[in-house]
Parts: C-alpha cells; sequence; structure tokens
C-alpha cells in the first residue's frame, strides 16, 4: 500500500488547532503520568517518556503485578488502545470530551482490566494545574489536526533517530516528554553539570535538577506555543558555554534567541524545503558542533567512527 504523502512534512499551523493540542496536551500528561507511577526510575527522568510509534504514542510496556499493559495513542484511527499481555484489551475513542471525561473513562477501563494505578492528578509545566479530574475547560478534539500533528513528529522522529546514531557517548533515546510536548534528544559529554536553578511551573526543582545533572546539547521539536507561536526545531545546550550563541548554525533560517537561550529553525522552513531531512540533519549536526567546540567535549572519544547504520 503507497504512504500517504500527506503525512509527510504536513502544515500545522499552530493557531488552528490550539485548542486540541492545549486538550491532547493534558491527555498525554495523564498517560504519561500512569507510566511514571509504576516505572523504576531512570536518569533524567527517561522512564516518564512516551515513543512514537507508526500510528501514535505509547508508553511500552508497563509491569504491573504478574503481567503488563501498555497504553497506545493511535492518531490514525482516533482512539486509545489499553493491551494487556495476557490478551486483554479495552479501547477509547478519541473525539471532543473533556480532560475530566477522558480522565475518569481511562481509569474505569484500566480497573475492568485490573490495573489501578496512583498519579498526582494535576498537570506539570503548565501555568494552570487544574487537577485532571476538574478539567472541564479543555475538551476539543480536531481528528485532522490531530493527523497532521502525527505527520510532523513522525518525520521528526525519523531524522532524530538518524542523527541520534552518528554518536557513541552517552545519548538519550528520541523520546516525547509529556510535561513540555516535545519530541527530543540529548546528547552528552560525559562530565557533571553545574547544579540546575530549576523554576519550571508545576515541576520540583529536585526534578529539573537531576535532569540537568550533566553537560548535555539537545536538539528536538514542539508543536509551539509560549516564546513561539508556530512550530519549530529547538537546540541548547546546558550550562550554555561562552560563545555558544554566536556560532554558525545551518540552516540559513536558524536563529538564536536569548530570551530562551536557544537556537530555533522554523518547522515551516524545514517542510518547504527542497530536501527537509537534509536542513534537519544540518541544523542537528551544526548546533551540536557549536556546542561540543564551545564547551571542548572530547569529539574523538564521542563522535561515532562508523557510518548510519554500522558496520557492514
Amino acid at each position: 500500500m503507497p504512504v500517504n504523502p500527506s503525512l509527510a512534512w504536513p502544515e500545522l499551523p499552530l493557531a488552528p488547532w490550539k485548542p486540541t493540542l492545549e486538550t491532547l496536551h493534558r491527555w498525554t500528561q495523564i498517560v504519561g503520568k500512569i507510566r511514571l507511577s509504576l516505572t523504576p526510575w531512570t536518569n533524567h527522568s527517561w522512564h516518564a517518556a512516551l515513543y512514537v510509534t507508526a500510528r501514535g504514542l505509547t508508553t511500552s510496556a508497563i509491569a504491573w503485578t504478574d503481567r503488563a499493559f501498555q497504553i497506545d495513542f493511535d492518531f490514525v484511527a482516533h482512539r486509545l488502545v489499553v493491551r494487556c499481555s495476557d490478551g486483554a484489551e479495552a479501547v477509547i475513542a478519541l473525539s471532543a470530551m473533556t480532560v475530566a471525561e477522558f480522565h475518569d473513562t481511562l481509569f474505569a477501563r484500566l480497573a475492568e482490566l485490573g490495573i489501578r494505578p496512583r498519579i498526582v492528578g494535576r498537570p506539570n509545566e503548565l501555568a494552570d494545574d487544574t487537577p485532571f479530574a476538574e478539567d472541564r475547560e479543555h475538551g476539543s478534539y480536531d481528528p485532522e489536526a490531530v493527523g497532521r500533528f502525527f505527520g510532523a513528529l513522525s518525520s521528526a522522529d525519523a531524522v532524530l533517530k538518524e542523527f541520534r546514531a552518528r554518536f557513541a557517548g552517552k545519548s538519550s533515546p528520541v523520546h516525547f516528554f509529556w510535561g513540555s510536548f516535545d519530541l527530543t534528544l540529548t546528547r552528552f559529554s560525559g562530565r557533571p553539570a553545574p547544579r540546575h536553578p530549576g523554576g519550571f511551573p508545576h515541576l520540583p526543582d529536585a526534578v529539573t535538577r537531576e535532569a540537568y545533572s550533566h553537560e548535555e546539547s539537545s536538539v528536538g521539536w514542539w508543536p509551539g506555543g509560549g516564546a513561539l507561536e508556530y512550530p519549530a526545531f529547538y537546540a541548547y545546550v546546558y550550562p550554555e558555554p561562552a560563545g555558544y550563541a554566536g556560532s554558525p548554525v545551518l540552516p540559513e533560517r536558524a536563529f538564536y534567541d536569548a530570551a530562551a537561550r536557544e537556537f530555533f529553525l522554523p518547522y515551516d522552513a524545514v517542510r518547504t524545503a527542497p530536501d527537509p531531512r537534509a536542513d534537519l540533519l544540518a541544523f542537528c549536526r551544526s548546533t551540536y558542533e557549536a556546542a561540543s567546540e564551545a564547551g571542548k567535549w572530547d569529539r574523538a572519544a564521542l563522535d561515532a567512527a562508523f557510518p548510519p547504520g554500522g558496520p557492514r
């Protein structure tokens, strides 16, 4: 069956689907917190993230007593699916419903499967921390917009995974953080970092400080909001070394934002490029080179010596 070309690098202006994004953000937080509550702590909160699949996002397998389950967002058929290792399954159709309705329905379906997780029932990293079970303000769901979001997410995921393969040092998976609602990849120098000041809304500073405990260079994609009212790729380094902000970065439309202390590349600049993959890889490489050169990383030890895909 041929690939639907509309799924690759689709248009995704923020304003038309922002109400849906705000709802979906909170839905992913509920699902992500279930994984967080039942998964052993892994450095930099990697145990909490979701992963891109061929149809959406997944928790991956989560242990529960003598079996396992996982929760999948299917953005193709627009449903949430809970699958258990014993064959049991529950399905929730994704359509316009409040965060409270989504929360209550999901926990009811889990209880029917004999799964009873406990979560901290408030959002993280959002100014509005209305408890999920009480949030009747956010309830939009535009399936067409969600499909385009998934197309953008899937396109970015493939390129970031290619970039990840070109590094021999410690690296995160390419994963989706539901707190900030972004897809990200992080490379590490191997050296400890200064104590992070914290300060993210409704997120314990101890969590932030552990996440930024070692020198890192991160690159990722998010659909916009806050500092930028459009989807964009971003790159930053912690701690930021002298000279990083003035480093030459590719492609031409990439820029440094002094307030955010990040490089940004508008998603539309990549989407409309003759070769989106090449432009995004150029952004990933050049921002990493800026971070590692200014920060005096041991490039000889960290950069992979073999081509993507490994030796033949």
